[in-house]
């Protein structure tokens, strides 16, 4: 069983280790492709929360914005892969934020083509931060190994 879980972790933080050392390879003065295709993003969910909220939000560096995400998905999935709780927190934590801006299918209507290719993404998405709960739940439901205490021995008399 240690060892299928181990490969699991692998194979699940793979993902994210990959993604992580693509937009890493990419990035650039500008913050790389991937805050090419953020910028317009984020400033369509800064105007819909402004408007909803009526206060004014402060400019986000896109650059800073990109470098915290490769850190999350690379320090995470690499924690991950150990075992450790934090990493499947630091996972969860950037998905829980970037899948609502990266998948936006609520600005499309259903019958357009990016509608159902964002859905889907959006999907999995929210599948992979099930697994991460699930990873959590499971490993405080296991009983934590207890040292066994020797026996004081016996002095011979």
């Amino acid at each position: 069983m240690g060892f299928a879980s181990f490969a699991g972790r692998v194979f699940f933080a793979s993902i994210f280790i990959l993604s992580a050392w693509q937009m890493f390879n990419e990035f650039g003065v500008d913050g790389g492709p991937a805050a090419k295709e953020l910028i317009p993003k984020l400033d369509l969910a800064k105007k819909h929360i402004s408007s909803q909220l009526h206060v004014n939000l402060p400019d986000i560096e896109v650059r800073q914005l990109v470098a915290t995400a490769i850190a999350l998905k690379g320090l995470g999935a690499i924690l991950f892969v150990f075992g450790h709780g934090f990493g499947a927190l630091l996972l969860f934590v950037y998905l829980l934020v970037s899948t609502p801006l990266l998948y936006d299918f609520y600005n499309y209507r259903p019958n357009e083509p990016q509608y159902s290719v964002l859905l889907g993404d959006f999907l999995q998405c929210v599948a992979q931060c099930g697994a991460l709960i699930f990873f959590v739940g499971m490993k405080n439901s296991m009983p934590k190994r207890q040292l066994r205490r020797k026996a004081p021995k016996q002095k011979a008399t």
